[in-house]
């Protein structure tokens, strides 16, 4: 599998991780193996916090719904792998150390911790969530050196790499791309089932034939959403109930609003790295209007555009995994005393000491 450089391994061929990511409302534990420069997912279970409809998920109640379910993901991640001694098979843990909410972030660093004890001590390494995206984007899509739209409930970035970090050239510049989408979705009462940012979607796609005009906020290489959504909740209060327009009308109109800022700023991104290939990932980038919309754009330039289902795109353990494992590569692990979170953890502080 072609993804750049790789560093040397640590000590050994075959590495076996297990990651557990908890940075939002989703639990979920994956067994990853390095075996000689291939990589395979051994399991990868999650489970999702599902609030009622027309409200978001808090930080205390998706914390103890991961406390209620880590152990049991943990257990049928090492089932699902077939890992009968996991104090001997396992040879990393892995966990993420932010950003996203600091009482679900903590829930699982403690369950990292817990499990290196019970294990003789094994090595830990705390993962940046971002990075954790992009890496398992370019294992999984096997692209080498993306420019990267990087979506979902709490980050909008659009990144590149360049001496051993992971550059942000452009961003939000106050909520995120899939906030946006959440909070309007509480607006229309849409259920949280799977995700509102798929209800959107599913609306839009099937009902959607009237085009509202919404505010276009493109900012240089930033964007702004904070405007558009108070401007559609206006709307939304104003026309819905006279029927001049519809629910679907106005998830199709918001749709290609904000799509269309994104592929803008993401298109100046690889006009300034003169690179021909863009990786989307994140929860958001599971949507298929912004995959189409966004190959739209790079077939125009004569590049190629690398996207996945909401198996890799969707918050999940393996991709914790992955990226541990290439810091692990590295010895680059944490000791016991700095195994903490980190709400705030931007992409761009990481050293991404693997390429």
């Amino acid at each position: 599998m072609d993804i750049g450089n790789l560093p040397p391994l640590n000590k050994k061929n075959v590495i076996i991780a297990l990651g557990i990511e908890g940075s939002a409302n989703k639990i979920g534990v994956g067994v990853l193996k390095f075996d000689h420069g291939e990589y395979s997912i051994l399991s990868n279970p999650r489970k999702t916090y599902i609030s009622p409809a027309g409200q978001g998920f808090l930080p205390r109640e998706t914390a103890w719904h991961h406390q209620n379910y880590v152990v049991a993901m943990v257990k049928q991640a090492l089932v699902d792998a077939k890992i009968s001694h996991p104090e001997v098979e396992i040879d990393v843990i892995c966990y993420t150390k932010g950003p996203g909410m600091g009482g679900p972030l903590r829930s699982c660093a403690i369950c990292a911790r817990t499990l290196s004890l019970l294990w003789n001590n094994k090595p830990i390494v705390g993962v940046n969530h971002c990075v954790a995206h992009i890496e398992m984007g370019r294992v999984a899509t096997k692209c080498s050196n993306p420019v990267v739209l990087y979506v979902s409930g709490g980050n909008t970035q659009v990144i590149a790499y360049s001496n051993n970090r992971y550059s942000i050239f452009g961003e939000t510049i106050d909520i995120a791309v899939g906030n946006c989408l959440d909070r309007f979705a509480r607006i229309l009462s849409l259920s949280n089932d799977p995700s509102p940012g798929y209800n959107i979607e599913k609306l839009a796609r099937e009902g959607g034939n009237l085009f509202v005009e919404l505010p276009y906020v493109v900012k240089g290489m930033d964007v702004s959403f904070s405007g558009i959504l108070s401007y559609i909740e206006k709307e939304a209060r104003g026309k819905l109930a006279s029927g001049a327009v519809t629910p679907a009308d106005l998830c199709y109109s918001l749709q290609e609003t904000i799509f269309a800022m994104l592929v803008e700023i993401t298109e100046r991104a690889m006009a300034h790295t003169a690179s021909d290939t863009v990786l989307i990932v994140g929860g958001v980038g599971c949507n298929l209007r912004l995959q189409h919309m966004m190959g739209e754009m790079v077939a125009d330039r004569g590049g190629s555009l690398c996207a996945m289902d909401n198996r890799y795109c969707v918050d999940n353990g393996a991709m914790i995994a992955q990226a541990g494992i290439f810091a692990f590569q590295m010895n680059a692990c944490t000791a016991m005393e700095n195994t903490t979170c980190t709400q705030r953890f931007r992409t761009d502080a990481v050293d991404v000491i693997w390429r």
